[in-house]
């Protein structure tokens, strides 16, 4: 095992690009678990409702743990919470705009939702300690999300038709994005890869491909052929774009602010 990361030792270039990882993490779990929510009522199930709203509970509980890290990094972690503008999110770009049908819920399960696994397993085998200790829990609650999306995505692509059709468009709408934000190439990435944060491009690529290739089959996507989406925003660590706001309201917990207790 490396040794673990000093942080007081990282380049201005290596630390921005950690608190830049780090927020983009928090942020899309964050996201990610409003799309889920969204979804509570509404799924094709009573009982696949009741897993929405576990799932949205599960990204929650991350989130928060991951937005904690910004204590070992010497910033307070509430305005990352709960102050900041659409504008600043880092949340990855499939998740800025509501799921349009069930189809596109269970693309996001496998695609973005496995995507942003794919990357935690990465920071949680690199040298920066909290995500050491703290990241391999989530990715065990997650296989509960990965298993899931695997079932409904066969479900979906096998019954052909509408079904089929909604689920082929969503991941044809998603990978672009997914596939540049979990190949980042950017000097800030690549930075993290020298430190020992994040494994290289590659390997992340591969791992990304090894978890979601089967399922792109089914409707007829070859990975290999996805280019990454061009449009980049250095600064935030995701394509551009933004949340919508009223994602955003809710991220932040505008309506409950005067009940915040830490």
């Amino acid at each position: 095992m490396t040794e673990p990361l000093n942080v007081d030792a990282l380049d201005e270039t290596s630390r921005v690009a950690l608190e830049r990882l780090i927020l983009t993490l928090a942020d899309s779990k964050r996201l990610m678990g409003i799309r889920y929510s969204d979804w509570t009522i509404g799924a094709p199930s009573i009982e696949t409702g009741i897993a929405a709203s576990s799932m949205a509970q599960d990204e929650w509980g991350h989130a928060r743990l991951l937005y904690s890290m910004f204590k070992g990094l010497g910033k307070d972690p509430v305005p990352m919470e709960h102050d900041r503008q659409a504008s600043e999110y880092a949340s990855v770009a499939a998740l800025d705009e509501e799921m349009a049908d069930w189809a596109a819920v269970v693309a996001a399960m496998v695609l973005v939702d496995g995507g942003i696994s794919s990357v935690l397993r990465s920071f949680a085998g690199g040298a920066f300690e909290p995500a050491r200790t703290r990241v391999w829990k989530m990715l065990a609650e997650e296989e509960f999300h990965a298993s899931l999306g695997a079932a409904w995505y066969k479900r979906l692509a096998a019954a052909g038709g509408e079904a089929k059709g909604l689920l082929t468009a969503a991941t044809h709408s998603m990978l672009p994005t997914m596939v540049a934000w979990v190949g980042a190439d950017d000097a800030g990435s690549r930075a993290l890869v020298d430190a020992g944060v994040l494994e290289d491009r590659e390997l992340r690529l591969a791992a990304f491909a090894d978890r979601v290739g089967e399922f792109t089959k089914l409707v007829d996507v070859d990975l290999d052929s996805v280019g990454a989406s061009a449009d980049w925003d250095e600064i935030r660590g995701r394509t551009t774009g933004q949340p919508n706001d009223e994602a955003i309201e809710r991220a932040r917990g505008d309506r409950n602010r005067a009940l915040f207790v830490e």
